[in-house]
Protein backbone atom coordinates (compact mmCIF):
# COMPACT_ATOMS: atom_id res chain seq x y z
CA UNK A 1 0.00 0.00 0.00
CA UNK A 2 1.41 3.35 -1.08
CA UNK A 3 0.81 6.70 0.57
CA UNK A 4 -0.52 9.25 -1.92
CA UNK A 5 -0.80 12.99 -1.21
CA UNK A 6 -2.98 14.90 -3.68
CA UNK A 7 -3.65 18.64 -3.82
CA UNK A 8 -5.80 20.56 -6.25
CA UNK A 9 -5.18 24.23 -7.04
CA UNK A 10 -7.38 26.08 -4.60
CA UNK A 11 -10.29 28.02 -6.16
CA UNK A 12 -10.53 31.73 -5.55
CA UNK A 13 -13.25 32.91 -3.21
CA UNK A 14 -14.88 35.61 -5.38
CA UNK A 15 -17.79 33.73 -6.88
CA UNK A 16 -18.96 30.37 -8.14
CA UNK A 17 -16.57 28.62 -10.52
CA UNK A 18 -17.43 27.57 -14.07
CA UNK A 19 -16.88 24.14 -15.62
CA UNK A 20 -13.55 25.20 -17.10
CA UNK A 21 -12.23 25.88 -13.59
CA UNK A 22 -13.58 22.53 -12.39
CA UNK A 23 -11.96 20.37 -15.08
CA UNK A 24 -8.65 22.25 -14.81
CA UNK A 25 -7.83 21.01 -11.32
CA UNK A 26 -10.38 19.69 -8.81
CA UNK A 27 -12.19 17.13 -10.95
CA UNK A 28 -9.16 15.25 -12.37
CA UNK A 29 -7.58 15.35 -8.92
CA UNK A 30 -10.72 13.70 -7.56
CA UNK A 31 -10.62 11.07 -10.31
CA UNK A 32 -7.05 10.18 -9.33
CA UNK A 33 -7.83 10.18 -5.60
CA UNK A 34 -10.82 7.88 -6.08
CA UNK A 35 -8.80 5.51 -8.26
CA UNK A 36 -5.91 5.34 -5.81
CA UNK A 37 -8.30 4.62 -2.92
CA UNK A 38 -9.99 1.93 -5.03
CA UNK A 39 -6.58 0.26 -5.48
CA UNK A 40 -6.17 0.13 -1.69
CA UNK A 41 -3.70 2.98 -1.22
CA UNK A 42 -3.73 5.47 1.66
CA UNK A 43 -4.78 8.81 0.18
CA UNK A 44 -4.80 12.37 1.54
CA UNK A 45 -6.71 14.70 -0.81
CA UNK A 46 -6.63 18.37 0.17
CA UNK A 47 -8.21 21.50 -1.26
CA UNK A 48 -9.40 24.84 0.12
CA UNK A 49 -10.73 28.26 -0.79
CA UNK A 50 -8.16 30.95 -1.66
CA UNK A 51 -9.48 33.91 0.31
CA UNK A 52 -7.02 36.80 0.46
CA UNK A 53 -6.19 39.73 -1.80
CA UNK A 54 -7.89 42.74 -3.35
CA UNK A 55 -10.45 40.76 -5.44
CA UNK A 56 -11.89 39.28 -2.24
CA UNK A 57 -12.23 42.75 -0.70
CA UNK A 58 -13.90 44.11 -3.84
CA UNK A 59 -16.28 41.16 -4.17
CA UNK A 60 -17.29 41.59 -0.55
CA UNK A 61 -17.85 45.32 -1.04
CA UNK A 62 -19.97 44.63 -4.11
CA UNK A 63 -22.04 42.17 -2.07
CA UNK A 64 -22.37 44.76 0.72
CA UNK A 65 -20.79 42.47 3.32
CA UNK A 66 -17.71 42.55 5.56
CA UNK A 67 -14.95 40.62 3.82
CA UNK A 68 -14.70 38.07 6.66
CA UNK A 69 -18.42 37.30 6.42
CA UNK A 70 -18.36 37.17 2.63
CA UNK A 71 -15.45 34.72 2.57
CA UNK A 72 -17.09 32.48 5.19
CA UNK A 73 -20.31 32.43 3.19
CA UNK A 74 -18.62 31.74 -0.15
CA UNK A 75 -16.48 29.01 1.40
CA UNK A 76 -19.66 27.19 2.40
CA UNK A 77 -21.12 27.70 -1.09
CA UNK A 78 -18.02 26.28 -2.78
CA UNK A 79 -17.82 23.41 -0.29
CA UNK A 80 -21.45 22.47 -0.97
CA UNK A 81 -20.92 22.62 -4.75
CA UNK A 82 -17.83 20.42 -4.42
CA UNK A 83 -19.94 17.90 -2.53
CA UNK A 84 -22.59 18.17 -5.25
CA UNK A 85 -19.99 17.17 -7.84
CA UNK A 86 -18.90 14.35 -5.50
CA UNK A 87 -15.39 15.73 -5.03
CA UNK A 88 -13.98 13.43 -2.36
CA UNK A 89 -11.70 15.81 -0.44
CA UNK A 90 -10.39 14.55 2.86
CA UNK A 91 -10.56 18.20 3.87
CA UNK A 92 -11.72 21.39 2.15
CA UNK A 93 -10.03 24.15 4.11
CA UNK A 94 -9.64 27.93 4.09
CA UNK A 95 -6.50 29.95 3.40
CA UNK A 96 -7.71 32.40 6.07
CA UNK A 97 -7.46 29.70 8.75
CA UNK A 98 -5.43 30.16 11.93
CA UNK A 99 -3.26 27.24 10.78
CA UNK A 100 -2.36 29.05 7.57
CA UNK A 101 -1.64 32.27 9.46
CA UNK A 102 0.87 30.49 11.66
CA UNK A 103 2.50 28.46 8.88
CA UNK A 104 2.82 31.43 6.50
CA UNK A 105 4.42 33.54 9.22
CA UNK A 106 6.68 30.59 10.08
CA UNK A 107 7.92 30.26 6.48
CA UNK A 108 8.52 34.01 6.21
CA UNK A 109 10.58 33.92 9.40
CA UNK A 110 12.70 31.02 8.15
CA UNK A 111 13.30 32.72 4.80
CA UNK A 112 14.42 35.87 6.63
CA UNK A 113 16.74 33.84 8.87
CA UNK A 114 18.33 32.35 5.75
CA UNK A 115 18.95 35.75 4.18
CA UNK A 116 16.33 35.29 1.45
CA UNK A 117 14.14 38.32 2.22
CA UNK A 118 14.95 41.88 1.12
CA UNK A 119 13.14 45.02 2.27
CA UNK A 120 12.53 47.13 -0.84
CA UNK A 121 11.29 50.72 -1.05
CA UNK A 122 8.80 51.01 -3.92
CA UNK A 123 6.71 53.74 -5.47
CA UNK A 124 3.05 52.85 -5.83
CA UNK A 125 -0.13 54.65 -6.72
CA UNK A 126 -2.19 55.73 -3.71
CA UNK A 127 -5.88 56.64 -4.03
CA UNK A 128 -6.61 59.47 -1.62
CA UNK A 129 -10.39 59.05 -1.85
CA UNK A 130 -10.17 55.27 -1.35
CA UNK A 131 -7.46 55.77 1.32
CA UNK A 132 -5.45 52.83 0.00
CA UNK A 133 -2.61 51.80 -2.25
CA UNK A 134 -3.95 50.41 -5.50
CA UNK A 135 -2.61 47.21 -7.07
CA UNK A 136 -1.62 47.84 -10.69
CA UNK A 137 -4.64 46.01 -12.10
CA UNK A 138 -7.00 48.26 -10.13
CA UNK A 139 -5.85 51.40 -11.90
CA UNK A 140 -7.56 52.18 -15.21
CA UNK A 141 -6.77 54.78 -17.84
CA UNK A 142 -6.00 55.43 -21.48
CA UNK A 143 -3.30 53.31 -23.10
CA UNK A 144 -0.49 55.53 -24.48
CA UNK A 145 0.13 52.95 -27.21
CA UNK A 146 -3.32 52.34 -28.76
CA UNK A 147 -5.68 54.80 -27.07
CA UNK A 148 -7.85 52.16 -25.36
CA UNK A 149 -9.63 54.07 -22.57
CA UNK A 150 -10.02 50.97 -20.36
CA UNK A 151 -6.41 49.86 -20.13
CA UNK A 152 -5.30 48.46 -16.77
CA UNK A 153 -2.21 49.54 -14.90
CA UNK A 154 -0.42 46.28 -15.66
CA UNK A 155 -1.46 45.65 -19.28
CA UNK A 156 -3.66 46.93 -22.08
CA UNK A 157 -5.98 44.11 -23.14
CA UNK A 158 -6.55 45.71 -26.56
CA UNK A 159 -2.94 45.89 -27.78
CA UNK A 160 -1.44 43.58 -25.07
CA UNK A 161 1.31 46.12 -24.24
CA UNK A 162 2.80 45.68 -20.76
CA UNK A 163 2.31 48.88 -18.74
CA UNK A 164 3.15 50.56 -15.49
CA UNK A 165 0.37 52.57 -13.80
CA UNK A 166 2.36 55.76 -14.37
CA UNK A 167 2.21 55.12 -18.14
CA UNK A 168 -1.56 55.57 -18.23
CA UNK A 169 -3.19 58.79 -19.46
CA UNK A 170 -5.91 60.10 -17.13
CA UNK A 171 -5.55 57.25 -14.61
CA UNK A 172 -8.41 56.51 -12.22
CA UNK A 173 -9.21 54.06 -9.43
CA UNK A 174 -11.05 50.98 -10.69
CA UNK A 175 -12.61 50.70 -7.25
CA UNK A 176 -14.24 54.12 -6.92
CA UNK A 177 -13.50 55.85 -10.22
CA UNK A 178 -11.59 58.56 -8.35
CA UNK A 179 -8.86 60.45 -10.21
CA UNK A 180 -7.47 61.81 -6.94
CA UNK A 181 -4.32 59.70 -7.13
CA UNK A 182 -0.70 60.24 -6.20
CA UNK A 183 2.52 58.24 -6.17
CA UNK A 184 3.79 57.41 -2.68
CA UNK A 185 6.68 55.40 -1.34
CA UNK A 186 5.96 52.16 0.53
CA UNK A 187 8.24 49.40 1.78
CA UNK A 188 7.69 45.73 0.93
CA UNK A 189 9.34 42.37 1.44
CA UNK A 190 10.75 40.56 -1.57
CA UNK A 191 11.63 36.87 -1.78
CA UNK A 192 15.07 36.53 -3.36
CA UNK A 193 14.06 33.92 -5.90
CA UNK A 194 17.02 34.64 -8.18
CA UNK A 195 19.45 33.35 -5.56
CA UNK A 196 17.57 30.01 -5.61
CA UNK A 197 17.60 29.71 -9.39
CA UNK A 198 20.20 26.93 -9.63
CA UNK A 199 18.47 24.83 -6.99
CA UNK A 200 15.11 25.30 -8.70
CA UNK A 201 16.49 24.42 -12.12
CA UNK A 202 18.18 21.27 -10.80
CA UNK A 203 14.94 20.24 -9.10
CA UNK A 204 12.87 20.83 -12.27
CA UNK A 205 15.43 18.96 -14.37
CA UNK A 206 15.08 15.97 -12.05
CA UNK A 207 11.37 15.67 -12.91
CA UNK A 208 11.81 13.75 -16.15
CA UNK A 209 8.31 12.26 -16.07
CA UNK A 210 6.40 15.55 -15.86
CA UNK A 211 4.01 16.47 -18.69
CA UNK A 212 5.60 18.58 -21.44
CA UNK A 213 3.11 21.37 -20.68
CA UNK A 214 4.30 21.61 -17.08
CA UNK A 215 8.02 21.52 -17.82
CA UNK A 216 7.86 23.94 -20.76
CA UNK A 217 6.03 26.57 -18.71
CA UNK A 218 8.45 26.19 -15.79
CA UNK A 219 11.49 26.51 -18.07
CA UNK A 220 10.01 29.51 -19.85
CA UNK A 221 9.56 31.42 -16.60
CA UNK A 222 12.96 30.32 -15.39
CA UNK A 223 14.88 31.46 -18.48
CA UNK A 224 12.91 33.90 -20.64
CA UNK A 225 13.84 37.57 -20.72
CA UNK A 226 15.83 38.34 -17.60
CA UNK A 227 14.94 34.97 -16.11
CA UNK A 228 13.60 34.31 -12.64
CA UNK A 229 12.96 37.53 -10.73
CA UNK A 230 12.78 38.38 -7.04
CA UNK A 231 9.14 38.81 -6.12
CA UNK A 232 7.21 40.87 -3.60
CA UNK A 233 5.49 38.84 -0.89
CA UNK A 234 3.65 41.65 0.95
CA UNK A 235 0.87 44.11 0.18
CA UNK A 236 -0.73 47.21 1.73
CA UNK A 237 -4.12 45.64 2.35
CA UNK A 238 -6.49 45.13 5.27
CA UNK A 239 -7.53 41.55 4.46
CA UNK A 240 -4.77 38.98 4.68
CA UNK A 241 -2.24 37.34 6.97
CA UNK A 242 -0.41 39.99 9.04
CA UNK A 243 3.32 40.21 8.31
CA UNK A 244 5.33 38.63 11.12
CA UNK A 245 8.57 36.70 11.55
CA UNK A 246 7.10 33.57 13.05
CA UNK A 247 5.44 34.87 16.23
CA UNK A 248 7.53 38.04 16.37
CA UNK A 249 6.60 41.47 14.97
CA UNK A 250 8.38 42.59 11.79
CA UNK A 251 9.55 46.19 12.34
CA UNK A 252 8.47 48.50 9.54
CA UNK A 253 5.83 46.04 8.26
CA UNK A 254 3.04 47.11 10.59
CA UNK A 255 -0.38 47.12 8.90
CA UNK A 256 0.80 45.04 5.95
CA UNK A 257 -0.24 41.54 4.95
CA UNK A 258 1.39 38.75 2.97
CA UNK A 259 0.66 38.74 -0.76
CA UNK A 260 -1.98 36.14 -1.66
CA UNK A 261 0.34 34.22 -4.00
CA UNK A 262 2.72 33.62 -1.09
CA UNK A 263 0.20 32.31 1.45
CA UNK A 264 -2.19 30.40 -0.86
CA UNK A 265 -0.02 27.32 -1.65
CA UNK A 266 1.07 27.10 1.99
CA UNK A 267 -2.61 26.30 2.63
CA UNK A 268 -2.00 22.83 1.17
CA UNK A 269 0.06 22.11 4.26
CA UNK A 270 -2.19 24.11 6.57
CA UNK A 271 -5.28 22.38 5.15
CA UNK A 272 -3.82 19.01 6.14
CA UNK A 273 -3.24 20.39 9.64
CA UNK A 274 -6.89 21.60 9.63
CA UNK A 275 -7.88 18.02 8.72
CA UNK A 276 -5.99 16.74 11.76
CA UNK A 277 -7.63 19.35 14.00
CA UNK A 278 -11.11 18.52 12.65
CA UNK A 279 -10.55 14.83 13.42
CA UNK A 280 -9.12 15.36 16.90
CA UNK A 281 -5.62 14.25 15.87
CA UNK A 282 -2.27 15.62 16.97
CA UNK A 283 0.36 17.33 14.80
CA UNK A 284 2.09 14.02 14.07
CA UNK A 285 -0.97 13.00 12.00
CA UNK A 286 -0.46 15.76 9.43
CA UNK A 287 3.34 16.01 9.71
CA UNK A 288 3.67 12.42 8.45
CA UNK A 289 2.30 13.74 5.14
CA UNK A 290 4.48 16.85 4.90
CA UNK A 291 7.68 16.52 6.94
CA UNK A 292 10.27 14.12 5.54
CA UNK A 293 11.80 13.89 9.00
CA UNK A 294 8.41 12.81 10.40
CA UNK A 295 7.51 10.04 7.95
CA UNK A 296 6.71 11.86 4.68
CA UNK A 297 9.74 10.47 2.86
CA UNK A 298 7.61 7.54 1.66
CA UNK A 299 4.77 9.81 0.41
CA UNK A 300 4.27 10.45 -3.31
CA UNK A 301 2.88 13.95 -3.81
CA UNK A 302 0.72 14.87 -6.85
CA UNK A 303 -0.52 18.36 -7.73
CA UNK A 304 -3.29 19.16 -10.22
CA UNK A 305 -3.82 22.62 -11.77
CA UNK A 306 -4.53 24.72 -14.83
CA UNK A 307 -1.54 25.92 -16.83
CA UNK A 308 -1.88 29.48 -15.48
CA UNK A 309 -0.95 28.18 -12.02
CA UNK A 310 2.15 26.28 -13.11
CA UNK A 311 4.72 29.11 -12.59
CA UNK A 312 3.75 29.56 -8.94
CA UNK A 313 3.89 25.82 -8.25
CA UNK A 314 7.13 25.07 -10.11
CA UNK A 315 9.05 28.18 -9.02
CA UNK A 316 7.59 30.39 -6.30
CA UNK A 317 6.15 27.82 -3.90
CA UNK A 318 9.19 25.53 -4.31
CA UNK A 319 11.38 28.60 -3.65
CA UNK A 320 9.53 29.04 -0.34
CA UNK A 321 10.00 25.37 0.57
CA UNK A 322 13.65 25.14 -0.50
CA UNK A 323 14.48 28.53 1.00
CA UNK A 324 13.14 27.54 4.42
CA UNK A 325 15.94 24.98 4.74
CA UNK A 326 13.49 22.63 6.47
CA UNK A 327 12.62 19.04 5.48
CA UNK A 328 9.26 19.68 3.81
CA UNK A 329 7.79 17.31 1.22
CA UNK A 330 7.98 18.72 -2.31
CA UNK A 331 5.79 17.74 -5.22
CA UNK A 332 6.75 14.61 -7.15
CA UNK A 333 4.37 14.97 -10.10
CA UNK A 334 2.57 18.07 -11.34
CA UNK A 335 -0.33 17.41 -13.71
CA UNK A 336 -1.28 20.58 -15.57
CA UNK A 337 -4.17 21.26 -17.93
CA UNK A 338 -4.88 23.58 -20.81
CA UNK A 339 -8.10 25.59 -21.03
CA UNK A 340 -11.65 24.44 -21.67
CA UNK A 341 -13.38 26.90 -24.00
CA UNK A 342 -17.11 27.34 -24.32
CA UNK A 343 -19.25 26.95 -27.44
CA UNK A 344 -17.18 28.91 -29.94
CA UNK A 345 -15.67 31.35 -27.44
CA UNK A 346 -14.50 31.46 -23.86
CA UNK A 347 -16.08 30.97 -20.47
CA UNK A 348 -16.52 34.41 -18.90
CA UNK A 349 -17.18 34.88 -15.20
CA UNK A 350 -17.69 38.63 -15.64
CA UNK A 351 -20.15 38.20 -18.51
CA UNK A 352 -21.85 35.12 -17.11
CA UNK A 353 -21.08 33.23 -20.30
CA UNK A 354 -20.90 29.45 -19.99
CA UNK A 355 -22.10 26.93 -17.45
CA UNK A 356 -21.25 27.47 -13.78
CA UNK A 357 -21.13 24.72 -11.19
CA UNK A 358 -24.43 25.57 -9.49
CA UNK A 359 -26.24 25.90 -12.82
CA UNK A 360 -24.86 22.59 -14.08
CA UNK A 361 -26.20 20.70 -11.06
CA UNK A 362 -29.58 22.42 -11.39
CA UNK A 363 -30.23 20.81 -14.79
CA UNK A 364 -28.48 17.41 -14.66
CA UNK A 365 -26.87 15.12 -12.05
CA UNK A 366 -23.14 15.31 -11.38
CA UNK A 367 -22.23 12.11 -13.25
CA UNK A 368 -23.33 13.53 -16.61
CA UNK A 369 -20.94 16.49 -16.20
CA UNK A 370 -18.14 14.45 -14.67
CA UNK A 371 -18.16 12.01 -17.58
CA UNK A 372 -18.14 14.65 -20.31
CA UNK A 373 -15.55 16.88 -18.65
CA UNK A 374 -13.13 14.07 -17.86
CA UNK A 375 -13.54 12.30 -21.20
CA UNK A 376 -12.80 15.66 -22.92
CA UNK A 377 -10.19 16.95 -20.45
CA UNK A 378 -7.92 19.63 -22.02
CA UNK A 379 -4.65 17.75 -21.62
CA UNK A 380 -2.52 18.06 -24.75
CA UNK A 381 -4.33 21.19 -26.00
CA UNK A 382 -7.28 23.42 -25.24
CA UNK A 383 -10.64 21.69 -25.68
CA UNK A 384 -14.11 23.08 -26.26
CA UNK A 385 -17.46 22.44 -24.65
CA UNK A 386 -20.33 22.42 -27.14
CA UNK A 387 -23.87 21.45 -26.34
CA UNK A 388 -24.04 19.16 -29.38
CA UNK A 389 -20.96 17.23 -28.24
CA UNK A 390 -22.25 17.09 -24.66
CA UNK A 391 -25.63 15.73 -25.76
CA UNK A 392 -24.00 13.16 -28.06
CA UNK A 393 -21.55 11.96 -25.40
CA UNK A 394 -24.19 11.60 -22.69
CA UNK A 395 -26.68 9.85 -24.98
CA UNK A 396 -24.22 7.50 -26.67
CA UNK A 397 -21.68 6.73 -23.94
CA UNK A 398 -23.78 6.82 -20.78
CA UNK A 399 -27.34 6.04 -21.90
CA UNK A 400 -26.81 3.77 -24.93
CA UNK A 401 -23.68 1.88 -23.89
CA UNK A 402 -23.59 1.60 -20.08
CA UNK A 403 -27.16 2.40 -19.03
CA UNK A 404 -28.68 0.20 -21.71
CA UNK A 405 -26.55 -2.79 -20.75
CA UNK A 406 -27.55 -2.57 -17.09
CA UNK A 407 -31.22 -2.14 -17.98
CA UNK A 408 -31.33 -4.99 -20.54
CA UNK A 409 -29.55 -7.49 -18.30
CA UNK A 410 -31.47 -6.83 -15.09
CA UNK A 411 -34.90 -6.64 -16.73
CA UNK A 412 -34.35 -9.79 -18.80
CA UNK A 413 -32.93 -11.68 -15.81
CA UNK A 414 -35.90 -10.71 -13.65
CA UNK A 415 -38.44 -11.69 -16.27
CA UNK A 416 -36.89 -15.13 -16.96
CA UNK A 417 -35.16 -16.19 -13.74
CA UNK A 418 -36.55 -14.01 -10.94
CA UNK A 419 -34.60 -11.63 -8.70
CA UNK A 420 -31.77 -13.93 -7.60
CA UNK A 421 -28.55 -14.80 -9.43
CA UNK A 422 -29.28 -17.88 -11.57
CA UNK A 423 -27.21 -21.00 -10.82
CA UNK A 424 -27.50 -23.06 -13.97
CA UNK A 425 -24.97 -23.77 -16.70
CA UNK A 426 -21.22 -23.20 -17.01
CA UNK A 427 -19.14 -20.62 -18.81
CA UNK A 428 -18.32 -21.58 -22.38
CA UNK A 429 -15.86 -20.31 -25.00
CA UNK A 430 -17.61 -16.94 -25.45
CA UNK A 431 -17.56 -16.25 -21.72
CA UNK A 432 -13.93 -17.34 -21.42
CA UNK A 433 -12.98 -15.04 -24.31
CA UNK A 434 -14.80 -12.10 -22.73
CA UNK A 435 -13.04 -12.66 -19.40
CA UNK A 436 -9.64 -12.74 -21.11
CA UNK A 437 -10.36 -9.60 -23.14
CA UNK A 438 -11.70 -7.85 -20.06
CA UNK A 439 -8.58 -8.73 -18.04
CA UNK A 440 -6.25 -7.30 -20.68
CA UNK A 441 -8.28 -4.12 -21.03
CA UNK A 442 -8.44 -3.57 -17.27
CA UNK A 443 -4.63 -3.76 -17.11
CA UNK A 444 -4.47 -1.10 -19.86
CA UNK A 445 -7.02 1.00 -17.96
CA UNK A 446 -4.95 0.74 -14.77
CA UNK A 447 -1.81 1.88 -16.60
CA UNK A 448 -3.57 4.92 -18.06
CA UNK A 449 -5.09 5.88 -14.70
CA UNK A 450 -1.73 5.57 -12.94
CA UNK A 451 -0.15 7.76 -15.62
CA UNK A 452 -2.99 10.30 -15.22
CA UNK A 453 -3.87 10.06 -18.92
CA UNK A 454 -7.41 11.18 -18.21
CA UNK A 455 -8.95 11.20 -21.71
CA UNK A 456 -7.29 7.94 -22.72
CA UNK A 457 -8.46 6.30 -19.48
CA UNK A 458 -12.03 7.42 -20.18
CA UNK A 459 -11.79 6.00 -23.71
CA UNK A 460 -10.51 2.69 -22.36
CA UNK A 461 -13.32 2.55 -19.78
CA UNK A 462 -15.88 3.14 -22.54
CA UNK A 463 -14.26 0.35 -24.58
CA UNK A 464 -14.66 -1.95 -21.57
CA UNK A 465 -18.37 -1.10 -21.48
CA UNK A 466 -18.61 -1.74 -25.23
CA UNK A 467 -17.20 -5.27 -25.10
CA UNK A 468 -19.92 -6.18 -22.60
CA UNK A 469 -22.55 -5.02 -25.06
CA UNK A 470 -20.83 -6.88 -27.89
CA UNK A 471 -20.82 -10.06 -25.80
CA UNK A 472 -24.54 -9.76 -25.08
CA UNK A 473 -25.30 -9.10 -28.72
CA UNK A 474 -23.30 -12.16 -29.77
CA UNK A 475 -24.38 -14.51 -26.96
CA UNK A 476 -28.06 -13.41 -27.24
CA UNK A 477 -29.35 -15.01 -24.01
CA UNK A 478 -32.90 -13.91 -24.95
CA UNK A 479 -32.67 -16.37 -27.85
CA UNK A 480 -30.62 -19.05 -26.08
CA UNK A 481 -33.13 -19.24 -23.22
CA UNK A 482 -35.65 -20.79 -25.65
CA UNK A 483 -33.37 -23.71 -26.57
CA UNK A 484 -30.84 -24.01 -23.73
CA UNK A 485 -32.10 -22.29 -20.55
CA UNK A 486 -29.15 -23.61 -18.53
CA UNK A 487 -26.67 -21.88 -20.82
CA UNK A 488 -28.77 -18.71 -20.74
CA UNK A 489 -28.52 -18.76 -16.93
CA UNK A 490 -24.72 -18.91 -17.14
CA UNK A 491 -24.71 -16.01 -19.60
CA UNK A 492 -26.89 -13.88 -17.34
CA UNK A 493 -24.86 -14.81 -14.26
CA UNK A 494 -21.77 -13.58 -16.11
CA UNK A 495 -23.57 -10.37 -17.18
CA UNK A 496 -24.74 -9.59 -13.64
CA UNK A 497 -21.18 -10.06 -12.37
CA UNK A 498 -20.05 -7.82 -15.20
CA UNK A 499 -22.32 -5.04 -13.88
CA UNK A 500 -20.61 -5.25 -10.48
CA UNK A 501 -17.16 -5.09 -12.13
CA UNK A 502 -18.30 -2.09 -14.19
CA UNK A 503 -19.41 -0.37 -10.98
CA UNK A 504 -15.93 -0.76 -9.49
CA UNK A 505 -14.09 0.36 -12.62
CA UNK A 506 -16.46 3.29 -13.29
CA UNK A 507 -16.63 4.66 -9.75
CA UNK A 508 -13.77 7.18 -10.16
CA UNK A 509 -15.58 8.73 -13.15
CA UNK A 510 -19.28 8.35 -12.28
CA UNK A 511 -19.57 7.59 -8.55
CA UNK A 512 -23.36 7.92 -8.19
CA UNK A 513 -24.16 5.57 -11.08
CA UNK A 514 -21.51 3.15 -9.81
CA UNK A 515 -23.13 3.12 -6.36
CA UNK A 516 -26.56 2.49 -7.93
CA UNK A 517 -25.15 -0.42 -9.95
CA UNK A 518 -23.49 -1.95 -6.90
CA UNK A 519 -26.67 -1.58 -4.82
CA UNK A 520 -28.73 -3.20 -7.59
CA UNK A 521 -26.35 -6.17 -7.53
CA UNK A 522 -26.94 -6.49 -3.77
CA UNK A 523 -23.22 -6.19 -3.09
CA UNK A 524 -20.99 -4.04 -0.90
CA UNK A 525 -17.76 -5.64 -2.14
CA UNK A 526 -15.74 -2.92 -3.93
CA UNK A 527 -12.60 -5.07 -4.18
CA UNK A 528 -10.64 -4.12 -7.29
CA UNK A 529 -10.79 -6.90 -9.96
CA UNK A 530 -7.11 -7.87 -9.86
CA UNK A 531 -8.11 -11.46 -10.69
CA UNK A 532 -10.79 -10.92 -13.32
CA UNK A 533 -11.76 -14.61 -13.53
CA UNK A 534 -12.48 -14.58 -9.81
CA UNK A 535 -14.23 -11.21 -10.00
CA UNK A 536 -16.61 -12.51 -12.68
CA UNK A 537 -17.75 -15.17 -10.22
CA UNK A 538 -17.99 -12.94 -7.14
CA UNK A 539 -21.79 -12.77 -6.95
CA UNK A 540 -22.95 -16.14 -5.57
CA UNK A 541 -25.81 -18.02 -7.18
CA UNK A 542 -29.03 -17.38 -5.28
CA UNK A 543 -28.01 -13.90 -4.11
CA UNK A 544 -30.63 -11.21 -4.62
CA UNK A 545 -30.34 -8.42 -7.18
CA UNK A 546 -32.73 -5.73 -8.40
CA UNK A 547 -33.48 -3.61 -11.45
CA UNK A 548 -32.07 -0.11 -10.79
CA UNK A 549 -33.78 3.10 -11.75
CA UNK A 550 -32.83 4.28 -15.22
CA UNK A 551 -29.12 5.15 -14.74
CA UNK A 552 -28.98 7.83 -17.44
CA UNK A 553 -31.72 9.56 -19.36
CA UNK A 554 -31.13 10.96 -22.81
CA UNK A 555 -30.88 14.68 -23.47
CA UNK A 556 -33.50 15.83 -25.96
CA UNK A 557 -32.86 18.22 -28.85
CA UNK A 558 -35.29 20.67 -27.27
CA UNK A 559 -33.37 20.68 -23.98
CA UNK A 560 -30.07 21.12 -25.76
CA UNK A 561 -31.35 24.12 -27.73
CA UNK A 562 -32.86 25.68 -24.61
CA UNK A 563 -29.66 25.31 -22.57
CA UNK A 564 -27.51 26.60 -25.41
CA UNK A 565 -29.54 29.80 -25.48
CA UNK A 566 -29.84 30.08 -21.70
CA UNK A 567 -26.10 29.96 -21.03
CA UNK A 568 -24.93 32.11 -23.93
CA UNK A 569 -24.86 35.48 -22.20
CA UNK A 570 -25.39 37.43 -19.01
CA UNK A 571 -26.01 35.29 -15.98
CA UNK A 572 -29.31 35.83 -14.17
Amino acid sequence: MARILITSAIPYINGIKHLGNLVGSQLPADLFARYMRARGHEVMFICATDEHGTPAELAAAKAGKPVEAYCAEMHDVQKDLAAGFRLSFDHFGRSSSARNHRLTQHFAGKLAENGLIDEVLEKQVFSIDDNRFLPDRYITGTCPNCGNTSARGDQCEECTKQLDPTDLINPRSSISGSTNLEVRETKHLFLRQRSLRDKLEAWIDSKTDWPILTTSIAKKWLNDGEGLQDRGITRDLYWGIPVKKGNAPWPGMEGKVFYVWFDAPIEYIAGTAEWADANGLDDAAWERWWRTDKGASDVTYYQFMGKDNVPFHTLSFPATILGSGEPWKMVDYLKSFNYLNYDGGQFSTSQGRGVFMDQALSILPADYWRWWLLSHAPESSDSEFTWENFQSSVNKDLADVLGNLVSRVTKFATSKFGTTIPAGGTFGPQETALIADLGARIRDYETLMEQMEVRKAAAELRAIWVIGNEYLQSAAPWSVVKTDPEQAQAQIRLALNLIRVYAILSQPFIPDAAAAMMTAMGSTDWTWPADISEAMRALPAGAAFSVPENLFRKITDEERADWQQKFAGVRT
